[in-house]
């Protein structure tokens, strides 16, 4: 409904003059209060209403009065000027191109009104879930595709884990969020949630990794404007020392009676050589060297056989002939393969090595048999061994010796150097071996009786007859 006011001119006595007021007082039927409507200056129409919080007619355009005499206007608590509703009323009327869109978020951008913007359909107009969960999809991910054409290390497990990171902790957090709306801010808030788990910081960075490593990648190829983890780090607090047995600890497990056999050998495998427990997993019989062990392979739940850690191959020394011997015998016992490739370590399922669960825990009951705790014995875990084996092998033999034993690459002038073997390297190491582990493996009987480990399996038994030299073939 229009406005008028009615007021008396000076200049004409009693003579009154009536003016339109630029705006109009209506009142909706739900509503106990009346509404103003502005008119618009610049397209004659008149801007939304807007509540005057008043129930008396004249109280509202009072109210109004004041509004547009001040230019501006006061609703819901929140101030704004005539001049902005009718830019707002003036956008909304209109047909703007993708192009003035764009141009307009920017202005916003400078003003530092908004931080980012996501344009309908654009690369970052994603669910941050889905980007994640594609970016660690084996079959799907460009990152995971770019690292294999390029030839760099990446394995399933590894990426089978991070999504599961994601799966857990990232996409709870982050519900609903697009990918081009994640700020900084957002992430620090994460990180602090991070920090309050009650985890080893190795697992937090783990966790904090699996996305960070995923919006670089993302910023890396446009699809973010900036990086906003440029500065954000993972947790690196003190990490928890692993325990390692001492050596009279060794030597009165290996003393005691074990109730896989296999498993014993593994364990003891470990503690004179270092190797992961994968690449023991993965040893065949054309892996047997004489005096050494061929480290070609690493064993992987999702992979099978794979490229070992560093995706480098390796000899390690093994200067124990007991050992080696039963190591062959293992493999010949093998009841699913006769060849060269048969697995040393196989399980009861054709093509596969023994479950790593086996391993660890028949060690824990070897410990509980010379008296330690359960409680304390689970502290002890298969790659214990390997900190083992470096740690009483560090004051024997060189830095480049060790890495060259245990497959370690982490000083770029040392991994360039362990490739220049010098005269007498295998004899300083199996000399090394022979002094620590020597008086522990002499001491130990490994049984192996297959009738017992396979009383209903037929097994192949291979002629050993010129076996060093067959294996090389198949380095």
């Amino acid at each position: 409904m229009d406005c008028y006011i009615t007021f008396p001119m000076a200049a004409k006595g009693l003579e009154m003059a009536t003016v339109k007021l630029p705006f109009t007082i209506t009142k909706r039927k739900d509503s106990r209060f009346f509404s103003v409507r502005f008119k618009d200056e610049k397209t004659g129409g008149y801007l939304p209403a807007l509540s005057t919080k008043q129930t008396d007619r004249d109280a509202a355009i009072k109210t109004a009065l004041e509004w547009y005499s001040q230019g501006k206007i006061k609703a819901e608590k929140k101030e704004k000027s005539l001049e902005t509703l009718s830019l707002f009323n003036e956008i909304r009327k209109s047909d703007i191109s993708d192009a003035d869109a764009l141009k307009m978020l920017d202005l916003l951008k400078q003003k530092g009104i908004i931080k980012s913007y996501i344009k309908t359909g654009a690369k970052n107009d994603i669910l941050l879930s889905e980007y994640l969960l594609n970016f660690w999809n084996w079959e799907k991910s460009e990152y995971i595709n770019e690292k294999l054409r390029t030839g760099k290390q990446i394995g399933r497990t590894h990426s089978k884990e991070n999504c599961n990171r994601i799966k857990y902790n990232w996409i709870p957090y982050f519900k609903g969020k697009l990918l081009g709306e994640i700020t900084r801010q957002d992430l620090k808030d994460f990180l602090t949630k991070i920090q309050k788990m009650d985890l080893a910081d190795s697992t937090k960075t783990k966790i904090w990794l699996a996305g960070a490593q995923a919006l670089r990648y993302a910023y890396n190829n446009e699809l973010l404007e900036r990086d906003i983890t440029a500065g954000l780090t993972g947790f690196h607090g003190k990490s928890k020392e692993r325990e390692i047995l001492t050596p009279e600890m060794a030597k009165a497990i290996f003393s005691v009676e074990w109730k896989d056999e296999k498993a014993r050998l593994a364990n003891i495998l470990a503690m004179c050589t270092g190797l992961r427990a994968g690449e023991i997993r993965a040893l065949r019989k054309c892996d047997l060297g004489e005096n050494c062990l061929y480290i070609n392979h690493s064993w992987s739940p999702l992979e099978g056989l794979k490229s070992t850690k560093n995706g480098e191959s390796r000899i390690v020394q093994l200067p124990f002939p007991q050992l080696s011997q039963k190591l062959l015998e293992f493999a010949e016992s093998n009841p699913f393969d006769s060849s060269m490739n048969a697995f040393i370590f196989y399980a009861t399922i054709p093509g596969k090595p023994i479950e790593l669960n086996i391993f660890v825990e028949s060690l824990r009951e070897a410990l509980a048999k010379i008296g330690v705790s359960k409680e304390h014995a689970k502290k002890y875990c298969f790659h214990s061994w390997r900190h083992f084996y470096a740690a009483y092998m560090a004051d024997h033999l060189s830095t480049k010796l060790l890495q060259s034993q245990t497959g370690h690459k982490t000083v770029a002038m040392l991994e360039h150097y362990s490739n220049h073997k010098i005269n007498g390297d295998a004899e300083r190491i199996q000399q090394a071996q022979i002094g620590l582990f020597g008086d522990i493996v002499n001491n130990t009987k490994i049984n192996l009786d297959t009738k017992e480990l396979y009383k209903n399996v037929k097994t192949k038994y291979m002629d050993k007859t010129g076996l060093y030299e067959h294996s090389r073939q198949f380095r």
